[in-house]
């Protein structure tokens, strides 16, 4: 959003946004207009499928922590999604506002009653996301997360788009338009690849069996 201010002459391509109509980036996805364009992601759908994954994971979930970073201009969209899921799955979502990376372990406390955590995906819990592991591991509760990345520093599970490929395909549309071609007649592209992985040495922590069928599913078993 910056960059949309501080230029409508000079190419933008984004990377990984999340509703980039909704928030005023561009006018549509089909024909962003103007210098702006990208990869981006449908965040209610992405939580909703978090939410399954979860109950999937934990048969006898009930009640679910969000954990959510108010600020960020999506995370009313995240909590609207994934109380949609909920309620088709008899599961109750509950927002747990986080401001900052100081606060991950006392929220986590103040939780009772709560059989998994669903944080929601924002630049202050990916830069911190050792702190946020750490502070559900902690709890001992199941958590999905939005990127590998919270797996790969010891988070249980993570659902989401290739983060590989989407850097792929917007350096793509880079090349197009060093090529000649206009931002605003590029349509705003959409991932086709997604990622499931588990840490199964986390599962082993907190005493979690992860069912065969979502083992056979995963795109990567962490031992």
């Amino acid at each position: 959003m910056a960059a949309k201010r501080a230029t409508t002459s000079i190419p933008i391509v984004f990377f990984v946004v999340y509703a980039p109509v909704e928030i005023g980036l561009v006018p549509s996805l089909g024909h962003p207009g103007g210098n702006i364009t990208g990869v981006a992601i449908n965040v209610e759908d992405m939580v909703a499928k978090r939410v399954q994954l979860l109950k999937e994971l934990v048969p006898t979930l009930k009640r679910v922590a969000f954990l959510s970073h108010p600020p960020h201009p999506t995370n009313a969209l995240q909590l609207q999604g994934g109380m949609a899921a909920a309620r088709t799955l008899g599961v109750q979502l509950e927002a747990v506002p986080v401001r900052g990376a100081d606060d991950f372990a006392s929220a986590l406390k103040t939780l009772r009653g709560i059989d998994g955590v669903l944080p929601a995906d924002n630049p202050l819990f990916v830069t911190h996301r050792a702190r946020l592991v750490d502070a559900v591991a902690g709890s001992r509760l199941p958590a999905i997360y939005a990127h590998r990345i919270y797996v790969e520093a010891g988070g249980l599970m993570s659902y989401g788009p290739n983060t590989l490929d989407l850097w792929r395909r917007a350096a793509a549309y880079v090349d197009k338009i060093l090529k000649g071609a206009k931002p605003g007649d590029l349509p705003v592209e959409q991932p086709t690849t997604f990622e499931l992985v588990i840490n199964n040495r986390t599962a082993k922590a907190i005493g979690l069996r992860i069912s065969p069928s979502l083992v056979s599913r995963a795109d990567q078993i962490v031992e």
